[in-house]
């Protein structure tokens, strides 16, 4: 039986969760200002060197368009065909929602319910999260390679016993989150069921003879955008990065993102910049400015999403007059 009462506490929990992130960001922003010199941080800001950013910019550009190309695989795949425009449009509205609308993962939602039509909604659901979940797990190879390599060639950069402990821990992590899917598996029913059909689902649209090697380097031409476009925007600050940084503090920084706590990641990719950034030699203040002028990228990125939801909202009113 419908539950009218239920029915009204979803958009309340939203909203809720909204207001939340937004007062957890704003929190996290105002603490580190306290916490560190906020002066500086504008000061480094104000002097930003424009042809880096420039740079940072046009990189974040060629994530989005490198993102959409690796789902459009992905989702043709699962018998979702559609045009590469389509993708890029659809990719853009998504990583526009994503950063700038509390809620996390509001625009890759959106994306799945959008192209539900073909194959439906199961997936289209699909085919978005395992496009996000191949993107996860490239940057924590890049970030596990890394710490490897800088661990048995000392010398170059090193670290220190507490972010080697958050490296590991992450690590730990990952393993459980890979023996509770296979244990899931084993559960009788409904459970059992849907993870298989998720497997099935990651070996089509991942794994399939021919498909895989096209994702990984998808993949990794992504990570590398990301990462250089972050190593661009601390050059453009001030902050000079070694390649060996690069591929294992960036990374760290990065994955604090993931925690669905503030809006777009706002305040926490922050704060892990301010506490990381000393193992470099430099000032916390340094990573904070590197950190909100990559922000502004990846958001200034997105941007072209305003025009494709403008451009579909015109096409919708136009549908409803004829």
């Amino acid at each position: 039986m419908f539950n009218a009462n239920a029915a009204e506490k979803i958009p309340t929990r939203k909203k809720l969760n909204a207001v939340f992130r937004v007062l957890v960001t704003c929190a996290l922003l105002a603490m580190l200002w306290r916490l560190t010199d906020g002066p500086a941080v504008l000061a480094l800001l104000g002097q930003v060197s424009l042809p880096w950013l420039l740079a940072a910019l046009a990189l974040a550009h060629g994530q989005v368009l490198l993102s959409a190309l690796r789902w459009r695989l992905t989702a043709a795949q699962l018998d979702q065909p559609m045009r590469r425009r389509d993708a890029i449009g659809e990719y853009y509205l998504s990583q526009f929602v994503n950063l700038a609308v509390p809620g996390g993962v509001l625009g890759d939602a959106g994306r799945a319910v959008r192209q539900r039509h073909q194959a439906g909604m199961l997936r289209a659901a699909q085919a978005v999260v395992l496009e996000r979940l191949v993107g996860q797990v490239a940057l924590f190879v890049v970030l596990f390679a890394g710490v490897m390599v800088v661990v048995i060639r000392p010398g170059g950069l090193t670290l220190p016993d507490w972010l080697s402990g958050i490296v590991g821990w992450l690590a730990v992590g990952v393993l459980v989150v890979l023996v509770l899917g296979a244990l899931l598996l084993a559960v009788p029913g409904r459970v059992s069921r849907v993870a298989a059909g998720f497997v099935a689902a990651l070996r089509l649209g991942l794994l399939a003879p021919g498909v895989w090697p096209r994702q990984v380097g998808l993949s990794l031409l992504i990570v590398a955008c990301n990462l250089a476009s972050f190593a661009f925007c601390a050059k453009a600050t001030g902050t000079n990065l070694p390649f060996a940084a690069i591929v294992t503090i960036l990374p760290l920084i990065l994955t604090s993102m993931m925690i669905p706590l503030s809006v777009g990641g706002w305040g926490l990719r922050e704060g892990a910049a301010a506490a990381i950034w000393p193992v470099l030699g430099a000032q916390a203040e340094a990573g904070i400015a590197a950190s909100i002028a990559f922000g502004l990228v990846i958001l200034a990125a997105s941007l072209p999403g305003i025009w494709v939801l403008l451009a579909r909202r015109r096409q919708r009113q136009g549908g409803e007059s004829a």
